[in-house]
């Protein structure tokens, strides 16, 4: 697999121009670097579905649902005790533990799935080390993409689309 290109522009309206390009020519855009918004990048860059959701759903109600069977088994199987006449399996009672149990494992792993889904911890990312990025946040316009094949036809549409640097990030 390839390696993806980072380029570098002068103007916001070629970085446009050559992320038009390399979406036209089948290559992924990645990401760009801007020191202020573009309009026009807004509506290129569709944001991936991170399945935090599901997974707090999942963790929250299957936590909840190990916990009421626990209770349930020790209360009814394991250690039945018949207490005023009330019946072995007594379901208000049992539904406090699980709840709480199921609000924390739900939180914990929305808190792990948020984490893992943004690719953090992580202290250095490669680009970081790439000559000139810093530029990004003053007056510099940088795009990533990923080439689809060889990186050279890639290579050659960002400089005809006005590119100062071509350079593959290094993972």
């Amino acid at each position: 697999m390839s390696r993806p290109l980072l380029a570098e522009f002068e103007t916001p309206e070629a970085l446009v121009r050559a992320l038009r390009l390399a979406r036209a020519d089948g290559h992924r855009a990645i990401d760009a670097f801007t020191p202020f918004a573009i309009e026009e990048l807004s509506a290129a860059f569709d944001p991936p579905r991170l399945p935090v959701r599901p997974i707090m759903a999942l963790a929250g109600f299957g936590s909840a649902a190990a916990m009421y069977a626990l209770q349930w088994y020790s209360a009814v199987h394991a250690y039945p005790l018949n207490s005023g006449g009330r019946p072995l399996h007594s379901w208000p009672v049992f539904l406090l533990v699980p709840f709480e149990v199921g609000v924390l494992c739900a939180a914990i792993a929305g808190l792990a799935a948020m984490l893992r889904a943004c690719g953090l911890p992580r202290l250095h990312h490669p680009l970081f080390a790439m000559p000139r990025f810093e530029r990004a946040s003053q007056d510099r316009f940088f795009l990533l993409v990923a080439p689809h094949g060889e990186p050279d036809p890639l290579r050659r549409t960002l400089e005809e689309a006005g590119a100062r640097l071509v350079s593959e990030v290094h993972a």
